[in-house]
């Protein structure tokens, strides 16, 4: 049994700033490239889908200098190109969340990349910003308010989600053993894998053990 579609909490960049004595803009550095790690170890096992965690709706909350460098860089490295990594591995990009809550540079990127990407279909990134479970599902009910829905059920509520997919596995970094609230309608059955690796550490052979740690199991969905 192998997974189909993976999503990743990418948790633990500023612990691993501490713990290298380096500024946290470079530890989040680190944690956005080795996106394309990732992507280079999901085509190795024909994995078509990795679903990523890179900014929560709580991270706004954080000091401003830090949320505002972190904008910042993801300017400079949509800028860099990031999606020649994409186009390279034959990614389709999407960005989820409430992404009108960005800045507006950082918007007209993403959806330049997205289009950019578009018509790659057999392997898709999508990237989670300004994310949050509990305001994807609000988001959801209010969408069907505003299309008149008075009732809806599991068939017609899922695709008011940011994500209609669910993943097979979803990974934790760093220790952590919590969702914060990651996915919480498309998780529901899918499997859990924490690691103990901050994820700037997180490598291929990490990798491997949480894919030999899933095939062991059996799902049940509920049965």
């Amino acid at each position: 049994m192998k997974p189909k579609h993976i999503a990743i909490i990418p948790d633990g960049n500023r612990r691993w700033a501490a713990k290298r004595k380096v500024s946290i803009p470079y530890a989040y550095g680190k944690g956005i490239d080795h996106i394309a790690d990732v992507l280079k170890w999901c085509r190795k096992h024909k994995i078509r889908t990795l679903t990523m965690w890179g900014f929560s709706t709580e991270n706004f909350l954080r000091d401003k200098n830090e949320v505002q460098g972190l904008f910042e860089l993801f300017n400079k490295k949509l800028s860099e190109g990031l999606k020649q990594d994409y186009r390279k591995y034959g990614v389709c990009v999407r960005f989820l969340g409430r992404v009108s809550d960005l800045p507006k540079d950082v918007q007209e990127k993403m959806r330049k990349a997205e289009k950019d990407t578009e018509k790659n279909g057999k392997y898709r990134l999508n990237l989670l910003l300004a994310y949050g479970g509990r305001q994807e599902i609000i988001d959801a009910v209010n969408s069907a308010l505003a299309s008149g829905k008075s009732k809806v059920d599991e068939k017609t509520f899922s695709p008011l989600l940011y994500l209609q997919e669910s993943p097979d596995l979803v990974i934790r970094t760093s220790g952590e053993m919590r969702t914060s609230g990651f996915l919480p309608w498309q998780s529901a059955y899918s499997e859990y894998y924490f690691s103990r690796k901050l994820w700037p550490d997180f490598n291929y052979s990490e990798f491997r053990k949480a894919l030999a740690d899933y095939e062991r199991r059996k799902r049940k969905y509920g049965k």
